[in-house]
């Protein structure tokens, strides 16, 4: 079996082309477009809402984008089981959708945010990182709303669900509040549904899976979705 990635585009987005390439280039997988005003998934086995700006992130990150034609499809396919990964701009998309709990808020900063990011791997039990070999992998950010928030209560739930997938920090592992880049709470950079099959996550592993690059930390998170769809 050869798993299908579909790849959903929306105006604005910008690395739907690294999603695809990183799936299909380089790691054999079939993937496809699937442009957000057809309603129409494609038989994918896996969809991908990409990182960018989508409708130029008017209004609020997301907000718009939620509302593409698309959208309804994916949300029946992830309520289904179906496995859904949204990256960056694609988190924001799927807390705006519903299909996470939670908020993005502007980096504490202020400022755009793109660099080398360390993540700690919290759980490695998931549909998402279970190929995942290290306990911290480099992977960027480039966010200016990655600051995720979310109240008492469904922290407390996400924490005690183990759905806290990925969590900003030092090269070693250390989550001191200094390595917590946007100021997200609890330093979460990746969460997933109480179901498991719907990932979001602020920074891009598509964007280091080519062994060219001298990165490919990035690849686990793909490997771990075609083995949960494998076996």
């Amino acid at each position: 079996m050869k798993p299908k990635f579909g790849v959903v585009v929306f105006p604005g987005s910008n690395c739907d082309h690294d999603a695809y390439y990183a799936t299909k280039k380089v790691l054999g997988y079939e993937a496809e477009f699937l442009w957000h005003k057809e309603p129409d998934l494609k038989g994918s086995d896996v969809i991908v809402l990409p990182g960018g700006f989508s409708y130029g992130d008017y209004l609020r990150s997301g907000a718009i984008a939620r509302f593409s034609p698309v959208i309804e499809e994916v949300v029946n396919f992830a309520n289904k089981g179906g496995i859904v990964i949204g990256i960056c701009n694609g988190f924001q998309i799927l807390l705006e959708a519903g299909l996470l709990p939670g908020a993005m808020r502007h980096n504490e900063s202020l400022k755009f945010i793109c660099k080398d990011s360390f993540l700690k791997v919290e759980n490695k039990n998931t549909r998402f990182s279970s190929e995942i070999t290290k306990d911290v992998i480099r992977v960027p950010v480039a966010h200016g709303e990655g600051n995720y928030f979310t109240d008492e209560n469904t922290l407390k739930d996400l924490e005690a669900n183990s759905q806290v997938v990925f969590r900003y920090t030092s090269p070693d592992g250390d989550t001191s509040l200094e390595h917590n880049i946007n100021g997200s709470v609890n330093n979460i950079a990746g969460i997933t549904n109480k179901q498991g099959n719907v990932l979001g996550m602020m920074p891009h592993p598509e964007r280091c899976v080519d062994p060219v690059l001298r990165n490919d930390d990035g690849a686990g998170v793909f490997k771990s979705i075609v083995k949960s769809l494998v076996n």
